[in-house]
């Protein structure tokens, strides 16, 4: 049996369905969103943003969240994991992350 998918744009604003369907990005206030417009509608949009984008500045670094600190101890030595296995850890691997209570265990001997 034969499967065939079918995808249909429509404008976003205005609902029609359209083979001139573009999805058009943009960022306002450190969020990026998409939108599905219709070449009409696509020139609206921009018609409405040219005097913003003539007077803004362009900048090509990205904001990027804040990361979390993890309570995992970064480079774990052979010695550590040795300790983990002795004292109720049998399943401490040579390499890799270690689970949540196994670097909270080190992290309080």
């Amino acid at each position: 049996m034969a499967r065939r998918t079918v995808t249909i744009l429509s404008d976003d604003l205005d609902g029609k369905e359209s083979g001139d369907v573009q999805t058009v990005c943009f960022s306002y206030d450190g969020t990026t969103y998409e939108i599905d417009l219709s070449k009409k509608n696509r020139a609206a949009f921009q018609k409405a943003m040219a005097p913003y984008l003539e007077a803004a500045r362009k900048t090509t670094t990205r904001r990027t969240a804040a990361r979390r600190s993890t309570t995992r101890p970064t480079g774990v030595s052979a010695e550590d994991r040795a300790w983990l296995r002795g004292n109720g850890f049998p399943d401490i691997k040579d390499r890799g992350r270690l689970s949540v209570e196994a670097a909270a265990a080190l992290a309080a001997r």
